[in-house]
């Protein structure tokens, strides 16, 4: 089963301005790889930087709401020095430190897709060169509907 690692925007994304949208969109991919996640489809790793960026959430509702996604992962990432260090060099490549840590983290869980709904994170990150799907989830879903 192919693991899946979500960026912390995809779990906020639900809460975002619904009007717009890209933005709808996006959720409604989200909710659709939540349920494949849900069915067994896919297996969803979790990790200490997707608790620690929720933690700083000012809304408690969607702080819990957030929380309780971790109840389908079927594996946390804790820290360790692999992951700094695997983190470290893409920093040193332009990538952001907070992106840069979710990155290896999925690594480490040998996750099979990234998603993001950053774009710039996308295009920076596929050109690192690791072995790593990494897409929006809009684009995720497009492909598992053309298999």
């Amino acid at each position: 089963m192919s693991k899946i690692y979500l960026d912390m925007n995809i779990y906020n994304r639900p809460f975002d301005d619904q009007t717009q949208v890209r933005i709808r969109l996006e959720t409604i991919a989200i909710f659709s790889v939540l349920q494949r996640i849900k069915n067994g489809d896919f297996s969803l790793l979790w990790s200490f930087m997707i608790d620690y960026e929720n933690s700083l959430n000012p809304y408690n509702n969607i702080r819990s709401e957030i929380w309780m996604a971790s109840s389908i992962a079927n594996e946390t990432i804790t820290p360790d020095e692999s992951i700094l260090a695997i983190a470290r060099n893409f920093e040193a490549k332009g990538i952001k430190s907070r992106d840069a840590l979710h990155l290896a983290c999925a690594l480490k869980g040998e996750a099979a897709y990234f998603l993001t709904c950053d774009d710039k994170l996308i295009k920076r990150a596929s050109e690192l060169g690791i072995n790593l799907n990494i897409m929006n989830p809009l684009r995720f879903v497009e492909d598992l509907e053309v298999k």
